[in-house]
């Protein structure tokens, strides 16, 4: 089981992240051809070898064309859907950008749609997002902590005039998380945009772990005499070290928050919206049961799991989204199973799988949904039958690595049993 310590001792933001996870070991052509893949054309990428504080670091800025200053969320949210990027990245990714925007909406009293995103809904910030996010899963990446972040100090200039460091949005979106001010003179240290990624990627501070590769992504700023780089670690937990206060190992057991209540005056289609509402937003499950209420009326009760650093922002939209006038939270915790995200191809299609690692040391995948229903459009197969030959290719293990090319032979033939011609009905 990989993890990924965070170590931000010069704040946070998007291109640090890209940089460090390249200084550990991300293809920089797989960063080369992101833009593209996201539908972001003419957009140039430049990796640099820099030297922050007399260490050593990896830099990333994109070149840009003339672009929109910012963009709506359902803009950015339309962006991230239609990207190749696996389920799971797309949903975080997702998850980042509501963030961002409820907070902001919150202190500007506007529902999260209405926000113009200035900074965060540039070009390179949505390049950062996604790409970080991606990133990580392309590591292997199983669970990220973070250590305390630096803040910066004094002010900075945004779309909405001077603010304070940290910026109020920003220091929303670190909320649950250990955070000090400084160094003096620093400035601003934590961008919004790496604030949501700490937000939706971090599980909290590490324990103890093995640390296997370490790299360093420059920020813009060059201190004289300290460093300004964000420092990532991929390590191996231990268990001793990163048992919790409940004594469960972090690798297998993880905390949760559970948000509910019980409603008995909302339509059933309304309900369903309001829990994808809520999936879209960052829970990371949500179930409904058929509940009986008062004077024998059916009710339904609705149970959000969220993340404890995501409990209260959730909770407020679980109140503006139902018609309930209270909601329960409880703490937890739950055992996961190690789970790595992977990528077969079936009739010359990506199809991504989710492989969890029993106790025993079997395997199980699970191709996922959207996917399977994307390919058998594609292919004018049944659904049923890419599930199954998707099942098929994660049991021999034919698994293909993130951004690399069809091969001929696989790149619009079917090699199932009953196709005599060879050929699918579709073409990647």
């Amino acid at each position: 089981m990989t993890i990924a310590i965070l170590d931000p001792f010069s704040g946070i933001a998007g291109d640090m992240t890209l940089g460090a996870l390249i200084d550990c070991g991300l293809d920089p052509e797989w960063l080369h051809a992101l833009p593209e893949r996201l539908g972001l054309r003419g957009v140039g990428v430049r990796i640099q070898d820099v030297v922050r504080g007399q260490l050593a670091c990896k830099k990333v800025d994109f070149d840009i064309p003339h672009q929109p200053h910012g963009r709506h969320l359902n803009e950015i949210r339309a962006i991230v859907a239609r990207s190749e990027a696996p389920p799971t990245v797309r949903a975080r990714a997702d998850a980042a950008f509501v963030a961002i925007a409820t907070v902001e909406g919150a202190m500007h009293g506007v529902r999260p749609e209405s926000v113009h995103l200035h900074e965060v809904g540039a070009v390179d910030a949505i390049l950062d997002v996604i790409g970080s996010i991606w990133g990580f899963a392309l590591l292997d990446v199983d669970t990220v902590y973070c250590g305390p972040i630096a803040l910066g100090d004094g002010t900075v200039e945004a779309a909405h005039g001077t603010l304070p460091v940290p910026a109020p949005a920003t220091l929303k979106l670190l909320e649950g998380h250990a955070v000090r001010p400084g160094p003096a003179g620093s400035g601003e240290l934590v961008t919004p945009t790496g604030a949501a990624l700490v937000r939706v990627l971090s599980v909290g501070p590490p324990g103890g772990y093995v640390p296997r590769r370490s790299g360093l992504g420059a920020g813009t700023k060059d201190f004289p005499g300290r460093a300004n780089a964000l420092r990532l670690i991929l390590a191996e937990p231990t268990l001793a070290g990163t048992a919790g206060a409940t004594g469960d190992d972090p690798a297998t057991h993880e905390r949760i928050t559970v948000l509910a209540a019980d409603i008995d005056d909302m339509q059933p289609e309304y309900l369903a919206a309001a829990a994808e509402t809520l999936r879209g937003a960052g829970a990371l499950d949500v179930v409904l049961f058929a509940s009986t209420m008062k004077k024998g009326r059916p009710g339904t009760r609705i149970d959000v799991l969220v993340r404890p650093a995501d409990a209260d922002r959730l909770e407020l939209l679980l109140l503006e989204s139902t018609t309930t006038i209270g909601v329960r939270r409880q703490h937890l915790s739950r055992r996961v199973l190690p789970r790595q995200h992977r990528t077969v191809r079936v009739l010359g299609h990506r199809i991504g799988v989710k492989v969890a690692t029993l106790p025993n040391g079997e395997t199980r995948s699970k191709p996922e949904f959207d996917d399977v229903v994307r390919v058998a459009e594609a292919t004018g197969r049944p659904a049923g039958d890419i599930f199954a030959l998707t099942v098929e290719a994660a049991r021999a293990n034919r698994f293909v690595p993130e951004g690399g090319q069809l091969d001929a032979d696989d790149a619009g033939h079917d090699h199932t049993p009953g196709h005599a011609d060879g050929h699918s009905h579709g073409h990647a």
